[in-house]
């Protein structure tokens, strides 16, 4: 597993780091002199106190010196250094790892391995680890009367030891949730990005077809009053020219206008209209079949109750990414069938090809799954693809399951609604 290279974002939220800071240091002044002065335990707490202040002053450093929303890698790792030797020379002052609340001397590093890089990670335990050793052999005593306990090797030694082993073993779990993440935002991102260019193109495209359809009417009218005047001066050879080009390049103006529609030949009133599931399958197939020389091969017998819902640019996106799927590892066809009663609507997606390899099979739909068999790595991405089809249709209220096709060789996706659902989109 490369963790070094999952994400370039290694950063901390100030406010949060701030907030937690805050709330260390207070707790930490208020043990310090609810023990010396309620319950009036004997220990240096004006030392200690001394060291809370510096903690504070740290803070108000932090939040004053850097103006970024995001503390970067180094100066988290810098203020985490600070937090690890402040909590280390209170636990000196009172009992080192005898002390109860010296457990929270590996949450620094904790905090720090689902967010900052492995190199800054790996530091940071070393110097917990280091803090937890030194605080074993050199240390004061327990404050006065906590003193008088006496423990056996065993159980002294134990301590660091548990602390150290649940070090490391939370750092192990929180880089790799870190890590997971990571990678889910970066595909998440991804998601935005094409979901922003997609309604960019449908916008710029709605805003092609509304300007020929505004300008149409001037140009009907200028059309026919040139015609006119064509009638009334057509006998003046001076007047006739010119009015022979207007008529022209009127006709010109409407030829580039209608190149500017999405069909030439049809009213564009579709740009806004509502689809049923197989007008989207369709619209769909038909721009692969343009590329593509596989045959799909399209069942909508079962289809008994269609319905038109809102056209959405994530249930075409969606849709296009599984059948753009099913077409890359299909050996000659692709089915597709759509089934419909009065309370579910389906897609199933079916491909004659090798079907999902079994060492992925149970992560299909997570981004940056990429099978390790030859057969499949040469064609397979990294799941991204998937991710982002099941994300956008997860997110239109549909249920997908992924599987090997029980009837073909292949794989086979199933995407279903509740009609009450589907009509809602």
């Amino acid at each position: 597993m490369d963790f070094i290279h999952s994400s370039s974002n290694y950063f901390l939220n100030k406010s949060t780091y701030v907030n937690l800071r805050w709330i260390g240091i207070i707790g930490q002044f208020l043990t310090i002199n609810i023990v010396a002065f309620i319950f009036k335990f004997e220990f240096n707490y004006i030392l200690s106190n001394i060291i809370v202040i510096f903690g504070a002053i740290s803070n108000i450093f932090l939040i004053n010196y850097n103006r970024s929303t995001q503390l970067s890698n180094k100066i988290s790792f810098y203020y985490l250094l600070i937090d690890i030797f402040q909590l280390s020379l209170l636990l000196y002052l009172t009992g080192g790892v005898l002390n109860p609340f010296s457990v929270f001397l590996i949450i620094p590093s904790v905090f720090a391995s689902s967010n900052l890089n492995i190199k800054t990670n790996l530091i940071l335990i070393l110097v917990t680890i280091l803090s937890i050793s030194i605080l074993t052999l050199y240390h004061k005593e327990l404050p006065y009367p906590l003193n008088d306990y006496k423990l056996s090797d065993y159980y002294y030694y134990s301590i660091p030891l548990g602390l150290i082993i649940a070090l490391i073993f939370l750092n192990y779990f929180a880089v790799i949730f870190g890590k997971e993440n990571r990678i889910r935002k970066n595909a998440l991102d991804k998601i935005q990005e094409v979901i922003s260019k997609e309604h960019v193109l449908v916008s710029l495209g709605g805003q092609a077809a509304a300007a020929a359809h505004s300008l149409g009417t001037p140009l009907s009218t200028i059309k026919v009053i040139s015609k006119e005047l064509d009638k009334s001066f057509g006998k003046n050879l001076d007047h006739r020219k010119d009015i022979e080009l207007l008529i022209s390049q009127v006709d010109r103006c409407e030829n580039i206008l209608k190149k500017l529609t999405i069909d030439p030949f049809v009213k564009d009133d579709f740009i806004n209209q509502n689809l049923s599931l197989a007008d989207y399958v369709n619209e769909i197939i038909k721009s692969f079949e343009e590329i593509s020389k596989k045959v799909f091969v399209v069942n909508l017998e079962q289809d008994s109750n269609p319905f038109q819902i809102t056209k959405s640019i994530e249930l075409v996106y969606g849709i296009r990414n599984f059948i753009g799927n099913a077409n890359k590892f299909a050996n000659k066809k692709i089915f597709v069938t759509i089934k419909s009663d009065s309370e579910i609507s389906e897609i199933i997606i079916e491909d004659d090809g090798p079907g999902y390899p079994k060492d992925v099979i149970n992560k299909i739909g997570e981004p940056y799954n990429k099978s390790q068999v030859k057969e499949y790595s040469t064609k397979s991405g990294l799941g991204l693809g998937i991710f982002i089809g099941k994300t956008l249709l997860e997110k239109n209220l549909a249920n997908i399951i992924f599987r090997n096709s029980e009837t073909r060789s292949g794989a086979e996706v199933n995407i279903a609604w509740n009609n009450k659902d589907l009509k809602r989109i």
